[in-house]
């Protein structure tokens, strides 16, 4: 009998072992992604573009991209005479950022562009889209911090530093919704991206495109109290 007990006890530990295995890897993967916001630590900004009081990051992203201009008419339908950088008439004008933001470990989180906000009747907001489970957020009106008013912070040759509120929240496909937390979001340590010098001063430059390099991070804040995922 000892013979044949010593086997089946092995393989009833061994049942137990893989059964408990499996309830704490659905445990651990039943946490909220949120619990690891406490980890992120808040970036040094100007106080211009600091995010509120009782919101914390979730999610950081290095991104690599352009920041992509055409040559318009200034003013237009849709750019007023005070946001035209000059009074040549016309203006390098940007039409929508084509950037990938990465993890520390680089994989890629989401991609960012622009793109119509259904929560504002479609309106083209910058939009950032969870490469994984396809949530998406949109981004309102921006706060600038630039190397004209923050230079301790902000290069001369790269573009703004940028707080935007959450605009719209879309829910992904496979039953996560990351970036649907979200309340806020920084661009900070930027470099590149600012439109050309020349290139649009006529007729004969309408329509033109420059695609800019750039390189910045993202900061995701959540107003969730990510003390009680911990």
């Amino acid at each position: 009998m000892r013979y044949w007990n010593e086997p089946k006890n092995r393989t009833t530990r061994r049942i137990v072992l893989i059964a408990c295995s499996a309830v704490l890897a659905g445990a651990f993967t039943a946490v909220p992604q949120l619990a690891r916001a406490a980890h992120i630590p808040l970036p040094d900004v100007p106080d211009r573009i600091q995010v509120p009081e009782g919101n914390t990051p979730f999610l950081v992203g290095h991104a690599t991209g352009t920041q992509n201009y055409t040559c318009l008419p200034c003013p237009n339908p849709t750019t007023r005479a005070d946001q035209c950088p000059d009074d040549s008439g016309f203006a390098w004008l940007l039409f929508t950022p084509e950037a990938t933001l990465f993890s520390d470990n680089g994989n890629q989180l989401t991609t960012h562009f622009f793109s119509p906000n259904p929560d504002e009747d479609g309106k083209i907001r910058a939009t950032w889209q969870h490469s994984k489970d396809s949530s998406i957020v949109w981004g309102g009106n921006a706060t600038a911090s630039t190397a004209a008013t923050d230079p301790d912070f902000v290069a001369d040759d790269a573009i703004a530093w940028l707080l935007l509120p959450m605009a719209g929240i879309q829910g992904g496909r496979t039953g996560r919704d990351t970036l649907t937390a979200t309340t806020f979001i920084q661009r900070i340590h930027t470099s590149g991206g600012l439109a050309p010098l020349d290139g649009c001063a006529g007729l004969e430059d309408v329509g033109a495109k420059a695609f800019m390099p750039y390189t910045a991070d993202y900061f995701f804040y959540t107003d969730h109290d990510t003390s009680r995922d911990n």
